[in-house]
């Protein structure tokens, strides 16, 4: 596969920021890893691999993004008003820096990601489907109370769908981008994903209650949190969204 390692300073997060580009061609996929994972872990842990047809024949382009999780999400004992800032700083790399570097004007991308990867999948498509028209999150979470406690304020709030959605006003112009993209989200109902489960119910109650279509996929109980599975739903879900290598 085509693959390359792109290091720029970032102004947002005032540092150095690496990517990975695995592809030479095709719709643009910003992917992001689990919980404190990094810029490498979709090639690692064969993600890449599992979507190679798509890859090889031009039809597809990964975006392998860094994360800094463990500054935001992670730091469970943390100042929450830092960690939320930080987040959005992270937030503001991605939509400011990172994406106008692959996407074309008038073009849009697809988001993926499995675990926390899911939720920052999921934040980036909820938050901009300006930008963004297709989600594809594996074994997510979608409510940052998981992580930040009885903690919330503005951008909490802004970086959690499930607090968020249900509040959007009907009239709001992003509902109408969401029917007309490709919603996406899936977990099994295996070990670790008890959590995984109550909020994809949740966020497909919600998505039902505002009358955007979905796709909430909800495998066997011998489907774990873990990339075994995560290497079989990706091109599961990609053979829908892209057809067939």
């Amino acid at each position: 596969m085509d693959e390359r390692y792109e290091v720029r300073y970032s102004d947002s997060l005032g540092r150095e920021m690496g990517h990975a580009v695995i592809g030479y061609a095709g719709k643009v996929c910003f992917a992001f890893p689990p919980q404190n994972g990094h810029t490498w872990d979709f090639r690692n842990f064969g993600m890449a691999e599992s979507v190679q047809p798509w890859i090889d024949s031009g039809k597809l382009r990964l975006v392998c993004v860094d994360s800094i999780d463990e500054e935001s999400w992670s730091d469970e004992q943390g100042d929450g008003r830092y960690r939320a800032e930080m987040q959005e700083k992270w937030y503001n790399y991605v939509i400011g820096e990172l994406v106008p570097e692959y996407l074309e004007w008038g073009d849009k991308a697809m988001v993926t990601g499995c675990s926390m990867g899911g939720l920052h999948a999921a934040n980036f498509f909820f938050r901009r489907p300006d930008i963004f028209d297709t989600l594809i999150s594996l074994s997510g979470l979608f409510d940052a109370s998981w992580f930040f406690g009885d903690y919330m304020d503005d951008l909490v709030y802004n970086n959690s769908p499930i607090h968020f959605l249900p509040n959007m006003p009907d009239d709001h112009p992003w509902l109408d981008l969401y029917r007309q993209g490709n919603i996406i989200f899936c977990c099994g109902q295996g070990a670790w994903e008890d959590k995984m489960r109550v909020d994809s119910a949740k966020l497909d109650g919600i998505l039902n209650d505002k009358n955007v279509p979905h796709w909430a996929d909800f495998w066997g109980y011998d489907v774990n949190h873990d990339w075994p599975w995560w290497r079989k739903q990706l091109p599961y879900f990609m053979e829908h969204v892209l057809g067939q290598a």
